[in-house]
């Protein structure tokens, strides 16, 4: 039995994790800086939750009191309603607070999620994209840059601190019917935007096969930065078109002032509806024995089936 803890236990990812660990047996705290009145359900009977900002004292006593094993960071702060200052503070500040609480403490491994937004769409983009890559998001779009300090920062970490076992996870567009991301959103409208010209190639990977990947990682030992995609691609208005959506133009020149007209995606995002960002997760597959199991057309379905959002503005975007 193994001792665990989850961060971002709010969101509907660590819960899908959580289940699982506490389905064999281990022993799970999960801690996030929101309320988590949906972390009691089936499934989550046993698990424990704290309240704790990433950056502040509380979380020290999240560790004080316990002993892990493992700690699965998965609470990167992707909702843009949060201001930039806060969202520098919990992902940045946090991250490293909860890195040296794990040296502090003896953990003997970390799982930290990042994004693949950080390498941004860009035309020069080839395919597929590896970990050794430039991160280009930042340049344009600010947005991002705490998502890249963060992953900056724990890449580094893996090499500085070699007692703690490190593996930073890049997953492509996660979609699921428990998410409420802007991609999962996007697609569950009955129109959705495309960019007028453009049709890129994109990946998607389901929750449930995230939520293995995440299992796969902390039960290994390799250290390092890896990709993690789900089954293939397809263009864009492909997936609009097997979700049952009606695909409408939005004009280049006016893209982003349609984003924040309707807060349907945040700018660097709509990037990512005009040019490729297509990974490869090879080094992943390899060095954790994983491969997804949810088709993609499956995995679109999935996540539709979680409730339309219908034509209006969607939520201000949420972590990925």
């Amino acid at each position: 039995m193994a001792h665990v803890l989850v961060t971002g236990i709010a969101g509907g990812l660590a819960r899908r994790v959580a289940e699982r660990l506490l389905a064999r047996g281990d022993e799970v705290v999960g801690v996030d800086y929101r309320e988590a009145p949906g972390a009691a359900g089936p499934g989550l009977e046993r698990l424990t939750v704290r309240r704790a900002s990433y950056n502040k004292t509380s979380i020290e006593d999240v560790f004080r009191h316990r002993r892990y094993d493992a700690v699965l960071h998965l609470g990167r702060v992707g909702n843009l309603k949060e201001s930039v200052g806060k969202r520098f503070d919990l992902n940045v500040v946090g991250t490293q607070k909860i890195m040296n609480l794990c040296v502090a403490h003896g953990v003997r491994r970390l799982v930290v999620l990042s994004t693949f937004h950080i390498y941004g769409a860009h035309p020069s983009n080839h395919i597929p994209i590896f970990e050794d890559e430039p991160l280009r998001a930042g340049v344009e779009f600010p947005q991002i840059a705490d998502a890249i300090q963060l992953d900056n920062m724990a890449s580094t970490w893996v090499y500085r601190h070699p007692e703690v076992s490190t593996a930073v996870l890049r997953p492509t567009n996660v979609i699921g019917a428990t998410l409420q991301n802007t991609m999962s959103r996007l697609l569950r409208w009955r129109r959705a935007p495309y960019v007028f010209g453009f049709n890129p190639m994109t990946q998607f990977v389901d929750e449930d096969d995230l939520a293995a990947a995440v299992l796969a990682a902390a039960g290994g030992d390799q250290a390092g930065v890896f990709n993690v995609a789900g089954p293939g691609a397809l263009p864009w208005r492909t997936a609009l078109r097997l979700v049952g959506a009606r695909p409408y133009p939005v004009v280049p020149a006016l893209a982003r002032a349609y984003s924040f007209a309707t807060a349907a995606a945040p700018p660097y995002l709509l990037r990512f509806l005009m040019y490729p960002c297509v990974i490869s997760d090879a080094a992943f597959r390899k060095a954790f024995d994983w491969a997804p199991k949810v088709a993609l057309g499956e995995a679109l379905r999935r996540c539709v089936g979680g409730g339309a959002a219908g034509e209006g503005a969607a939520a201000a975007p949420r972590a990925t």
